[in-house]
């Protein structure tokens, strides 16, 4: 048959038995049948004809001629080209971390399913037209892309940037920061993060109320966050958010995760980013900041320098402490040393003192042993003879000369004179005192005993005659 294909307008491929890939799915178009009703976009689902096979039983059973809702999976098909034509597309496949709403075109009329509380709209099972309520989980599945529509919903935390920065899912790509105005009048933009979190059975409800997650950001997220933060600045100064920022971010979370739970969407957390404050009123208060930090450097400098001088002070106090600690020491020493003095000035006057009264008792007791003595010899010898006798022993201890060395004397002539003094140089030549004796004088002399010479020599004794 393939080799007549050319006759009957078809190509050889056609007219073989039809493969279909294991990772596509075929989408169905018949070429016969009844008209496809009015409203509808595919034919339904026609049982017994095996997977468009059997024609004949497909045309019998009331089949549409056109699209199909029915798909034929990977495999190997017996089918009638001028019959059936198949496009293979590729399968669905929901990433990890999403889950992807069904939105089908085609079906049973729908029945919602959603419950009274959910009044924004229509959930319905699977195989009706509308809102799936059961979302499709990570993996690939052979979806009739022709009438169905799958909407992909992040299961992950979502962060959604007012301000400069996008991220990778792009929901964001249009925010911008947001342009507020204060309490005191002064616009400022304000940068703003949102984290929000939809679940896997939320999704369903999500998208049936927005319709798509981009529609979540545009017409849910947006406009909530945006009012919330025009509406509060009114109420606060530039100064507020600057100095109380931690407690307007805890207010905007507040606010934001009731406001968006009315939306089945989970509010995470929200984050006040950069805050651009009017460069006039930021230079004022820089100015002042700048002046306040001056004078804490001031008043630390001044600080410090009150400790140096208490420092000081502190240190003279000690060096004049330590200089009267010595002070008081070396007074206590002189003390110590006077006392000692004292101690021992007294010692060697009561020394004194002791030796003085011994000495004048030894005096005592020698002069009572003298007298006691002389008395004895008095009473032995009588006043006379003791008195002759302590003479005699006094001459006698003090080797008193009773007779001049050199005697001169005269007996009535003039030669006595010259006589004496040839005996002196005779006695002074041999040095011995030996002299020649003194011749006698008729006449009676007077004797002078010269004083004794340095020489040592005994005095010299010289007779004068004296004239009767």
């Amino acid at each position: 048959m393939a080799a007549n294909a050319s006759a009957h307008g078809m190509t050889p491929e056609q007219l073989r038995v039809y493969s279909l890939a294991s990772d596509k799915v075929g989408i169905v178009t018949t070429l016969d049948g009844l008209p496809i009703s009015a409203g509808e976009l595919a034919g339904p689902i026609i049982e017994g004809h095996d997977n468009f096979q059997n024609g004949q039983k497909f045309i019998n059973g009331g089949g549409r001629r056109g699209l199909q809702e029915q798909t034929l999976l990977s495999g190997s098909w017996n089918l009638n080209p001028w019959f059936v034509q198949v496009e293979q597309v590729p399968m669905t496949e929901i990433p990890i971390g999403y889950v992807g709403v069904v939105i089908s075109f085609v079906g049973k009329a729908h029945q919602d399913v959603s419950g009274a509380a959910f009044t924004h709209g229509n959930l319905v099972n699977q195989g009706h037209k509308g809102v799936w309520v059961e979302p499709l989980y990570a993996g690939k599945h052979p979806i009739n892309s022709r009438i169905m529509k799958i909407e992909l919903v992040p299961t992950t935390n979502i962060v959604l940037n007012w301000s400069g920065r996008t991220e990778r899912h792009s929901y964001d790509a249009k925010l911008a920061s947001l342009t507020v105005r204060s309490r005191d009048g002064f616009a400022f933009d304000l940068e703003v993060a949102q984290i929000i979190h939809v679940g896997a059975l939320d999704a369903p409800k999500v998208i049936s109320r927005v319709g798509a997650m981009q529609n979540l950001v545009d017409h849910v997220l947006e406009p909530t966050i945006g009012n919330y933060f025009r509406n509060s600045a009114q109420d606060y100064t530039v100064l507020d958010f600057l100095t109380a920022r931690s407690e307007r971010q805890s207010e905007a979370a507040e606010y934001i995760k009731t406001a968006l739970r009315a939306y089945d969407v989970q509010a995470i957390d929200t984050l006040i980013g950069d805050i651009q404050p009017p460069a006039s009123l930021m230079q004022t208060q820089t100015d002042r900041k700048i002046a306040e930090e001056e004078r804490k450097t001031y008043e630390v400098q001044q600080m410090a320098q009150t400790q140096r001088q208490q420092l000081v002070r502190e240190t003279a106090l000690a060096n004049i402490q330590q200089e009267m600690v010595k002070s008081e020491q070396s007074v206590h020493i002189a003390d110590l040393k006077a006392k000692a003095q004292i101690k021992q000035a007294n010692g060697e006057a009561e020394g004194t003192k002791l030796r003085a009264i011994a000495e004048a008792e030894g005096i005592r007791a020698t002069g009572n042993a003298k007298a006691e003595t002389y008395r004895a010899g008095v009473e032995a010898l009588g006043p006379q003879g003791y008195t002759a006798m302590q003479l005699m022993q006094i001459i006698g201890d003090r080797n008193v000369r009773l007779i001049p060395d050199v005697l001169v004397g005269s007996n009535g002539s003039n030669n006595g004179l010259v006589d004496g003094l040839l005996s002196m140089i005779l006695w002074n030549q041999t040095g011995k005192g030996e002299l020649t004796p003194t011749p006698l004088h008729p006449h009676p002399v007077v004797t002078k005993t010269q004083p004794t010479p340095e020489n040592g020599h005994p005095p010299i004794v010289v007779n004068f005659p004296v004239d009767k």
